[in-house]
């Protein structure tokens, strides 16, 4: 027996429902911290996994935990990537403030 079909799908949604939630309140009540902003993203990827782990295990097929593994390579990627980004851009203005990044051009 699994874990699910003990358990139930119910409480793997809930917590997913309430990582979408934190995911997108710390995007819209933090504006101004670009590291913030970017680890509520992978909250909310992280809320989409759990539904594809979810559902994958309640229909008895591996295609939504094949695209889970995905979706967790792009995320560490873009993490890497934005973080990379990030500290290059700390090291030229000394801020990495959004009302600073916005002010970017060329």
């Amino acid at each position: 027996m699994t874990a699910l079909s003990q358990i139930g799908l119910t409480p793997f949604l809930v917590v997913s429902a309430m990582l979408l939630v934190l995911g997108v309140f710390g995007i819209f009540l933090n504006r101004k911290n670009i590291i913030i902003i970017m680890m509520s993203m992978e909250l909310i990827l992280l809320a989409a996994n759990l539904n594809f782990v979810a559902f994958s295990s309640a229909h008895g097929d591996l295609s939504g935990q094949v695209m889970t593994l995905f979706v967790l390579t792009i995320a560490a990627a873009e993490a890497a990537i934005g973080l990379a980004i990030l500290t290059v851009y700390f090291r030229n203005r000394g801020s990495i403030q959004v009302e600073d990044v916005t002010m970017m051009k060329g």
